[in-house]
């Protein structure tokens, strides 16, 4: 169910700004409905209200109109900020959604409905008011029973009451004319403007009745979103799935559907490692357990593979709404119990203890993510852990899944590198990079194509002529190249210097690098490419890693400054050498381990570290010998 901090009519609003009692009056009721202190957002309530006053001041508009503010909208921890209710010349329900921002400028920015602002202290980048007030509106359309049946019409648009909007304005920029068109954009001196827009479709007042069936709707999926997601599935030749994929899929459906029967939690593990199809799984029950009524939403820690894979369901489809059911693994902190359907959970070993960029909202990603869903799935490797912040295991899963009283189900997924190769390859690769000491030592199935190459200039050039073929073939390195701030938009600026090569990361003004036409150009991480597949695969091993005195070295002071993955291992490892060298072995064999296994066909490699290079060689000849 959605929530409502603050309803009135327009005319018991006026007189609360009128009385100096808006801001004390939606501070109570925050308080008292959410259990905790909103003080961050005072000053902008006392600020925005006054403009919200002299815009709702108008005789024409219904004294007895419906207003909200701060509306909760279900499966998600955003708010809207101003809503007006009431009846069209039909006499049909009516909203208006207002999206309120205390912005004085804005910056273009070359990404789909994204601005830079000043905000939280610092220059950032944000969704663009437009953009966000109709996807607000786009959620609550696709969500809402009550909305759906009773044919509930919404008018999203943005107010920005301190910004002046010029008339070549960036914020107004053609780029973003697509969702100004579907949400308009009101600036400072646009009062008139603005009460015009709402007077258009607010004719007679509701008396907060449409308000009170919008915050009593039943969460449901629209009819609208089902069609659209099936339509996306079958022309999409990402997501087939095979055998024991199959089998997992109908479990994990079977599991939902009994949760949403009986209202019991349920929590199925799928343990895998790469290659074994656990995201075409998980786009599958998505879209499937939304076709069957469920709320159900895709979630990871990483971005990558959310926007990859979105990009992919999505093809030609113009429907960006879609991009509400892939969520961040941090939105859930302010989750209801079984809020939702199905909770789909790809990367878990990615998973965070806590949300926020400081580590310090929420009490426990998994814990949050199992309290929301009613049904939770979650796809983990526990040989996936690249991050010193990865807090995702099995053993936890289970741990929160007792703690509040759900089922739990466990199923393994076996390797088939779906084109080429088996198990064998990876537990090869486990011994070679000295990960498990049971690992296989012989060898693989030589189908799969794994060589060493002698130079980083002839390992880009076999990348280059393999992509040729589907731009499914990508470069990838170990972080030991620092990111630099300026040039991250410019492929001619080279991050990556290595034995006469020179090469850029991927840039930073997209986030869909894997499968983006020209991004063979440049040098992936394991930020941008853990959790995606390609056919081949070149990668860069880094100084971080060496053969030295027989044994596999790793180096945590080779890795660049701009790699959040091992920060805080110097403090560490003063405190604790053991466990730091512990943590630092870890974490860097398994993100090459990761590289190297993101090639479904074939991987070649190239060692900075003679030593190892040569130590790669020796291994992989004695298997062409055997």
């Amino acid at each position: 169910m959605a929530l409502i901090i603050y309803e009135s009519t327009k005319e018991s609003f006026l007189n609360s700004v009128t009385n100096d009692s808006i801001t004390d009056d939606i501070y109570q009721i925050y308080q008292k409905k959410l259990g905790k202190s909103p003080k961050a957002q005072i000053r902008s309530w006392t600020n925005s209200m006054e403009y919200m006053y002299k815009v709702l001041n108008d005789s024409e508009i219904p004294d007895n109109a419906g207003v909200a503010i701060e509306f909760t909208i279900p499966t998600t921890s955003k708010r809207i900020d101003f809503i007006i209710s009431g009846f069209d010349e039909k006499d049909s329900d009516s909203v208006i959604i207002i999206e309120l921002k205390q912005w004085e400028s804005a910056k273009k920015v070359d990404k789909d409905g994204i601005v830079q602002t000043f905000v939280g202290k610092r220059q950032r980048e944000v969704a663009h008011p437009s953009y966000q007030a109709w996807s607000y509106a786009s959620l609550i359309e696709d969500f809402n029973e009550s909305v759906q049946e009773d044919e509930i019409s919404l008018y999203p648009c943005a107010y920005l009451h301190n910004y002046k909007i010029s008339e070549d304005d960036p914020i107004s920029d053609d780029f973003y004319k697509e969702y100004i068109d579907k949400a308009p954009l009101y600036g400072n001196g646009d009062v008139i403007k603005l009460r015009n827009f709402i007077k258009k479709y607010i004719k007679k007042g509701d008396n907060k009745r449409i308000l009170y069936k919008i915050e009593h709707g039943k969460i449901r999926p629209s009819k609208r979103l089902q069609d659209v997601l099936n339509g996306m599935l079958k022309n999409s030749e990402h997501f087939i799935m095979v055998d024991e994929q199959k089998v997992t899929y109908e479990l994990a459906k079977q599991m939902a559907r009994d949760s949403y029967i009986d209202d019991k939690k349920r929590v199925l593990i799928v343990q895998g490692g790469p290659g074994t199809g656990k995201s075409v799984v998980a786009i599958n029950l998505l879209v499937n357990l939304t076709a069957d009524d469920l709320v159900s939403l895709y979630v990871t820690k990483n971005s990558a593979p959310r926007n990859v894979y979105f990009k992919q369901l999505k093809g030609s489809y113009t429907q960006k709404y879609i991009s509400n059911l892939f969520k961040s693994s941090g939105s859930f902190i302010n989750a209801e119990s079984n809020e939702i359907d199905a909770v789909i959970v790809d990367e878990a070993h990615r998973l965070n203890k806590k949300s926020g960029l400081y580590g310090n909202q929420g009490e426990n990603q998994i814990k949050e993510l199992i309290n929301a869903g009613k049904f939770s799935i979650f796809f983990i490797d526990p040989h996936q852990k690249v991050h010193i912040k990865d807090y995702g295991s099995i053993e936890e899963i289970e741990k929160c899944a007792e703690e509040l009283n759900a089922e739990v189900r466990k199923i393994r997924l076996h390797s088939q590198f779906r084109c080429n190769g088996s198990d064998g390859y990876l537990s090869w690769l486990d011994d070679v990079l000295e990960i498990e000491d049971t690992a296989n030592y012989d060898g693989f199935d030589y189908d799969y194509d794994f060589e060493v190459i002698d130079s980083p200039n002839e390992l880009r050039d076999l990348i280059f002529e393999k992509n040729k073929i589907n731009n499914k073939s990508r470069l990838l390195a170990g972080y030991c190249w620092k990111w630099e701030k300026e040039g991250r938009e410019n492929t001619d600026i080279h991050d990556i210097e290595i034995d006469g090569l020179f090469m850029s990361w991927n840039l930073g003004n997209t986030d869909t690098w894997a499968i983006d036409e020209d991004s063979v150009n440049e040098i992936g991480c394991i930020h941008t490419s853990q959790g995606l597949e390609f056919d081949y695969v070149g990668v860069i091993i880094g100084e971080d890693i060496r053969f030295e005195n027989g044994k596999i070295i790793t180096d945590f002071n080779k890795r660049a400054s701009t790699d959040p993955s091992l920060r805080g291992i110097k403090k560490m490892y003063k405190e604790n050498p053991d466990k730091a060298q512990k943590t630092a072995d870890e974490i860097i064999k398994n993100t090459y381990k990761t590289l190297m296994t993101r090639g479904m066909k074939g991987c070649y490699i190239y060692c900075a570290d003679n030593n190892l290079q040569n130590y790669f060689k020796n291994r992989l000849n004695s298997i062409k010998m055997s």
